[in-house]
């Protein structure tokens, strides 16, 4: 039986960027994923993700999306897959809402490129947008958006470049860490490897149960319209970013990675907790009309006509806030895990902070605020 030098539960976003570094690094890498690669069971599909640095959640994640956004653009030229758009990005609302004030914060302490619009700047810079006389905007010209199925597809198909073993369709039962190493059992086999890194998404309360995190998993929504009057007007069209007087924050996207007449739009969070595996896949006609509700008084020519809608996972914390870091009972496993529905812009940096910690024993990357003991 071979012995790996490190293991990769999880072959998602995160995992499959753990195991193109950890490859690239010279490590014998077994990389294992209960399902088809760049599937649509869990949290990295939808054919769009946001990505932006004036980030508003907290200001220690700057760093971290400045180094992201150049290693896209390397795993874009190495798998010559088109991955990452920039086509700027707004986030709009009161001036003293968090996304907006907390977007203002970021930009002016890392000296990131961006501009402040009033509601009448905003209608005649972006016209397809409405936003009330008391709203503003932060406009972000280096945001854009990246596409999770060529992220994934390409994390593995460099990883497999590299050197790494990779098992699809082949769910994970067990793991245990000791003194001698690791030990993984799958529905195909045993494994042993000197290092553990898991990645479980949405599995986490399953294969994290020792962690001491309270993960809550949530089913979230996202839709699909064809504008009236065609998507002409939204082909060179900014993300977005809307926080609204009931506090929800609306999101969404220019007319690319969908299908040929829609623009996808979402509301992040505020869906219902479920498991990974009773997750409920069907919308209802009236979680569509809510989004419909939501969007027409903001985008005029929006909602226009349903197309579809897609469910996928979120995994939260308690706070919002991820986690990264050496399992605080287990030597010799590394968990990524928690990203709370705004992670997938992290990937390839967080791929190389796990490939720090296994290789290096640390990072230089920071990362205390996503120490799982803030939740002992």
């Amino acid at each position: 039986m071979t012995h790996y030098d490190v293991i990769v539960l999880g072959l998602g976003g995160m995992g499959s960027a753990a195991a193109c570094r950890l490859a690239r690094r010279g490590q014998r890498v077994l990389g294992i994923d209960q399902f088809a690669p760049v599937h649509n069971r869990g949290s990295s599909h939808g054919g769009s993700r946001i990505t932006r640095q004036a980030y508003f959640e907290d200001t220690a994640y700057v760093p971290l999306l400045l180094r992201a956004h150049e290693l896209w653009e390397g795993i874009e030229r190495d798998s010559q897959r088109e991955i990452f758009t920039r086509c700027g990005g707004l986030v709009l609302g009161r001036p003293d809402s968090r996304p907006v004030a907390g977007s203002q914060l970021s930009a002016q302490k890392f000296d990131l490129a961006h501009e402040m619009l009033d509601a009448a700047g905003i209608r005649r810079r972006f016209p397809t947008l409405n936003p009330a006389d008391d709203e503003v905007a932060l406009y972000e010209p280096g945001a854009g958006l990246v596409v999770p199925e060529a992220s994934v597809a390409a994390h593995l198909q460099l990883a497999a470049r590299a050197g790494a073993e990779l098992h699809h369709e082949e769910k994970v039962y067990t793991w245990n860490a000791s003194t001698s190493g690791v030990r993984v059992g799958t529905s195909h086999n045993h494994y042993t490897a000197e290092q553990l890194v898991v990645c479980p998404g949405a599995w986490a309360p399953e294969l994290l149960a020792d962690l001491g995190v309270e993960f809550r998993i949530e089913r979230q929504i996202q839709y699909w319209f064809a504008p009236d009057g065609g998507i002409e007007p939204y082909r060179r069209h900014p993300v977005y970013i809307w926080n609204t007087e009931d506090g929800r924050d609306l999101y969404g996207f220019p007319a690319r990675h969908g299908p040929r007449d829609g623009v996808k739009v979402a509301i992040f969070g505020g869906g219902r907790t479920c498991t990974a595996d009773t997750i409920d896949r069907t919308v209802s006609d009236e979680e569509v009309a809510d989004m419909a509700t939501t969007v027409a008084p903001r985008l005029p020519t929006l909602p226009g006509r349903f197309l579809r809608a897609a469910t996928c996972l979120y995994t939260n914390t308690p706070d919002a806030h991820f986690v990264i870091a050496p399992h605080p009972g287990q030597d010799r496993v590394t968990v990524a895990c928690g990203f709370s529905g705004h992670g997938f812009k992290f990937v390839p940096v967080v791929g190389e902070i796990l490939a720090d910690l296994v290789v290096d024993g640390g990072t230089s990357h920071p990362i205390a605020l996503f120490d799982p003991a803030r939740f002992a």
